[in-house]
């Protein structure tokens, strides 16, 4: 009996070992996989609204082999928008065989190598979604060092995001907020990746924007200019008080001359005659290419409409 038990003992390790050597082999074989697309088509849901099976030739261990083909979850793979083409008759969005293979990593995981697709394409279905497009606003505060600014407003990307939800909640979402972007003591250009604040309720197609701000060492001129008046009718003249103001130019180090010597400040007629109270926004007209901001004190002036003597 000792002898029968021993030899069944042997036999069991023997075949344990054939078993455990042949799985270890490389195999080729059909497996087939489930798996739930996710992606970011513009107005349409994040999700596939069903799985959907893909039939394919792999080689592999018979280890992997076995585990793809005894799995029952739904394997959840994200495409790249660009590799669907919409099919105009329904929500279908059909992906090719060809394109499905960058994917295969993910499908059918690490250590298998895709032999072929069974199918030339497959297709996923993806819902309509209310959605709306809103720009991003940064949320900056900024210090610099003496003499330097900002070249210009801050630059992000992406400049404007979608928005999905219900008709009630898109209706009271004008914009994306990112993160509060914190800068100080600048002397040089500066960048960085900021998280957008998340709307309660809910979903936004992206959830972080790059940002870069320029910044410039700056000398600032200040001029005494005259106001003039553009666009009067003939015959009609325009009274402007006061008709010098304060120039504050802030240029580009180093300065190339004064641009108040090539620059016109003026008020345009056309507001005066649509202004109730005869005041004018002062305007600035042929400003240098080197001048990165302005102001003139006051930049409002009274205004009063006079007939040319005949």
């Amino acid at each position: 009996m000792r002898r029968w038990t021993l030899f069944l003992l042997c036999l069991l390790l023997s075949a344990s070992i054939w078993l455990i050597y042949n799985l270890s082999q490389s195999y080729t074989g059909a497996v087939t996989v489930s798996v739930l697309a996710e992606s970011s088509l513009k107005g349409r849901a994040q999700k596939a609204t069903e799985p959907v099976t893909l039939n394919a030739r792999c080689t592999a261990t018979g280890f992997r082999l076995l585990r793809i083909r005894h799995s029952s979850t739904d394997v959840p793979i994200v495409i790249n928008p660009e590799d669907l083409v919409w099919s105009a008759a329904d929500d279908r969005f059909t992906i090719s065989a060809s394109e499905l293979a960058k994917y295969a990593s993910d499908i059918f995981g690490e250590g298998v190598a895709l032999v072929t697709f069974l199918n030339q394409s497959y297709s996923f279905a993806f819902r309509r979604e209310n959605n709306r497009t809103v720009p991003v606003k940064p949320v900056v505060n900024a210090s610099y060092k003496a003499q330097y600014m900002a070249a210009g407003p801050m630059r992000i990307q992406p400049d404007s995001v979608v928005v999905y939800g219900s008709e009630s909640q898109l209706e009271n979402i004008d914009a994306v907020l990112t993160r509060p972007i914190t800068l100080t003591d600048l002397s040089k250009n500066a960048s960085g990746v900021a998280r957008l604040v998340h709307p309660q309720g809910v979903r936004i197609s992206e959830t972080e924007a790059t940002w870069a701000l320029d910044v410039v060492r700056y000398v600032e001129l200040r001029s005494e200019v005259g106001i003039s008046v553009q666009g009067a009718p003939s015959g009609v003249s325009l009274s402007v008080y006061p008709s010098i103001a304060e120039a504050v130019f802030r240029c580009r180090f180093p300065s190339k001359g004064n641009p108040a010597d090539v620059c016109e400040f003026y008020v345009d007629y056309s507001e005066f005659t649509s202004s109730i109270s005869g005041n004018c926004l002062v305007h600035c007209a042929n400003l240098p290419s080197g001048v990165i901001s302005w102001s003139v004190s006051p930049e409002v002036v009274d205004c009063m409409e006079m007939e040319d003597a005949e």
